[in-house]
């Protein structure tokens, strides 16, 4: 047997972490310690480790998070009205198999996006599909995609997507374009995918912020009634960093 050309051949076939693993335990003598089943669960585990690790890699980078959010991190101790048995019910992500959504609202330095980002990346760790957004900057680059005709293309990116998180909902005021292509989004993922929103504004005032009854009617509906709703009150987190530093 040719151990060179065996390594070659599972390079040739994609099989690059099992080659890897294989060159080390010959170069080490290895290869004998085990038996041949055992042996070939070992480069098996090792080549699916490998292929899972990079496909929540490539999760991770297209989510586009604009923060490194993990679960592990939440401060449960602040004084936020944040409940920890109902949010760590949620990073279970059974709200995704039900296709909920989940609400933040907060002022400002709340750790309203950190939430929605660590949700996110729990949701890319389980290998879902996830896109985190500004939600004006999101809007807006629809808008130009209509003049450029990819429009469609988009919002297909959007509707492919197990999780959308929306962050900074309703600080810009929504024209005619932003509410057409906020409704589009919405009514699309109803009941079939999850959104997480988090917002400055509180829920009462959205009917307001997006303006023209009839669609705001039709997307408040879709959203709020199978949303989950954390509202965050207190200080801002921001103020307690600031003092220490």
């Amino acid at each position: 047997m040719n151990n060179n050309q065996t390594i070659e051949k599972l390079k040739q076939m994609r099989l690059g972490a099992m080659a890897e693993l294989h060159a080390a335990q010959l170069k080490d003598n290895r290869t004998g310690k085990s038996t041949p089943d055992e042996y070939l669960a070992l480069l098996t585990d090792h080549q699916w480790e490998d292929r899972q690790n990079k496909k929540i890699g490539r999760l991770l980078k297209q989510a586009g998070f604009k923060q490194p959010a993990v679960l592990a991190d939440i401060d449960y101790t602040q004084n936020r009205n944040l409940d920890k048995n109902m949010f760590e019910r949620l990073t279970t992500l059974d709200f995704m198999t039900r296709k909920e959504n989940i609400i933040i609202t907060g002022a400002s330095g709340l750790g309203k996006s950190y939430l929605g980002q660590a949700l996110g990346h729990q949701a890319c760790m389980m290998q879902y599909r996830t896109i985190y957004s500004n939600t004006a900057r999101l809007l807006k680059r629809l808008k130009l995609s209509k003049v450029d005709g990819t429009y469609l293309k988009e919002l297909n990116k959007l509707f492919k997507a197990d999780l959308l998180i929306l962050d900074d909902f309703g600080l810009q005021s929504f024209d005619n374009h932003a509410r057409e292509a906020l409704m589009d989004i919405i009514d699309e993922r109803h009941n079939k995918t999850s959104t997480i929103i988090a917002s400055q504004i509180p829920v009462s005032a959205w009917y307001d912020i997006i303006g023209e009854g009839t669609i705001a009617d039709a997307i408040l509906d879709r959203i709020v009634n199978s949303s989950h709703r954390i509202d965050l009150k207190g200080e801002s987190l921001r103020k307690g960093i600031l003092k220490k530093e």
